[in-house]
This record gives C-alpha cells, sequence and structure tokens, in this order.
C-alpha cells in the first residue's frame, strides 16, 4: 500500500510539471482568450485647456504653461483613468478659436492579444503630442479668454456617463478684447457677484454642471500678493463652484 501511495503521488507530480510545460505552449501558440491578462476599461472622459496666452510663456513674468503641463498631464491621465481626452485653447476668443486637435482615445479597441499597457502608453504620447501643438497653435492667438476655453471644452467632452474630468493649465487671468479681470473690483463678495453676472450676461455659463475642474497655475501672478491672491482664488471658486456647478480640486496646482 505504501509503495503504491509513493507510485501514485510520483504520478502526480509529473503530471503537474507536464502541465506547467504545456499551458504557455498553449499560450503562445493558441489566440490567447485565456492566457492574456485584460486590463481595467478606462471610461472618464477627460479634456484640456491650455493657456497660450502672453502670461503663460516661459519667462521671469511668465507661469510656463508648458512646463506645468509635461509636469502635469502624464500623472493626470493615469490618475483619473481618462478613457478620452478633448483639448480647448485660451486665446483671446477662445470659443471660436481656429486652434483644433482631435479627441486622443486613451483605451483603444483591442482583443485577447493586445499589449494594452504599451498600447496605452502609446495613446498617451498622442495625447502629449496633441497637448502640445495645441499650444503651439495657442501662442499664435494671444489673449486670455479663460471663460470662453472652459465653455468650449465643456462643448466638447462626452457627458451622460462618468463625470467629465478637466485639467486647466492657465492662470486664469480673463483678459479678452471685452473683458479684463484685473480691472474689476472683486474685493468683497458681493463685488465678485457683480462681476460674475456680467460675465454670464455676455458669454453665457460655461456647461461644465457637475465635472471635476483641476487648476494647474491659477493666481500665479499674485505669489508675492496674498491679499490678491485670496480675491482671485475666491472669484474663481465662486465663478466655478457658485455659478457654474463644478467641482474645483487642486490636487495639480503646484
Amino acid at each position: 500500500m505504501q509503495h503504491s501511495a509513493r507510485a501514485g503521488r510520483r504520478s502526480t507530480v509529473r503530471a503537474a510539471r507536464r502541465l506547467a510545460v504545456l499551458v504557455p505552449l498553449v499560450c503562445a501558440l493558441g489566440a490567447l482568450v485565456s492566457c492574456s491578462k485584460q486590463e481595467e476599461a478606462l471610461t472618464t472622459p477627460c479634456g484640456l485647456v491650455i493657456d497660450g496666452s502672453g502670461s503663460a510663456a516661459a519667462a521671469k513674468e511668465g507661469f510656463d504653461s508648458e512646463s506645468k503641463l509635461k509636469d502635469t498631464l502624464g500623472g493626470f491621465l493615469t490618475d483619473q483613468k481618462c478613457g478620452t481626452l478633448d483639448f480647448a485653447p485660451v486665446t483671446r476668443s477662445s470659443r471660436s478659436s481656429s486652434c483644433r486637435q482631435d479627441e486622443v482615445d486613451l483605451d483603444p479597441p483591442h482583443d485577447a492579444t493586445t499589449d494594452q499597457k504599451t498600447q496605452r502608453a502609446n495613446a498617451q504620447r498622442d495625447a502629449a503630442v496633441a497637448a502640445l501643438a495645441e499650444l503651439k497653435c495657442a501662442r499664435t492667438q494671444n489673449g486670455s479668454d479663460v471663460w470662453g476655453a472652459l465653455t468650449r471644452i465643456g462643448e466638447a467632452v462626452p457627458t451622460g456617463g462618468p463625470a467629465p474630468k478637466l485639467l486647466v493649465v492657465s492662470d486664469f487671468d480673463q483678459a479678452d478684447p471685452e473683458f479684463h479681470l484685473s480691472r474689476q473690483d472683486i474685493t468683497t463678495k458681493t463685488a465678485r457677484a457683480k462681476v460674475i453676472d456680467s460675465l454670464v450676461d455676455k458669454r453665457g455659463m460655461p456647461g461644465i454642471k457637475g465635472m471635476d475642474v483641476f487648476p494647474v497655475g491659477l493666481g500665479m501672478q499674485y505669489k508675492a500678493k496674498p491679499s490678491e491672491a485670496a480675491d482671485f482664488d475666491s472669484f474663481w471658486t465662486e465663478a466655478l463652484e457658485g455659478r457654474a456647478k463644478a467641482h474645483v480640486d487642486d490636487k495639480y496646482r503646484g
């Protein structure tokens, strides 16, 4: 009986070893249907607003939007599990600007044999190239219509599914041919409300309700003026959260 039990165990071990050799061969020769691990689907619609105004230049008085874009975009796309990325420029007339990039699919169609990690990394590189192209174009149309850019990105990102995530690389200094925020009184809540009223009356409300807005560079021009910085931050919080009903998240603000 003992001999029979040992023989049985040896037979089981030999069978397991044969199976261990056989499975990789099946995976290598077959369609890999049951052998290739599929990644979690990326379903979040994302948007990028990129500032091409003079204050976004890589100069002492600028906040260098290109550098901030390169520092934050990849992490944003990964952290927020972005499945698509749409674009909007900040120019003198953002909503009608000719600077346009096609939506990038960050989770392209695939089958069981696809190396999704490599495929997605390539898609993120495509997104980075498109973002830099959008910035290059925006720099030729100087101006800082942040409100119009928010309106445009709200129109571009897909809705009806998960809440869109918006990365806004800008100092948020609204300064287009018809409106300069720096010339407005935003020192009190009442004064700020009047300024927001004037923007909404003339330009309408950006369709970003329920979206998460991640600013990068907001208020950087006020680093040496804390009191003015506080009023500026309050203005945009009241405009974006209080009026447009979006949610502001400072995770990438820097």
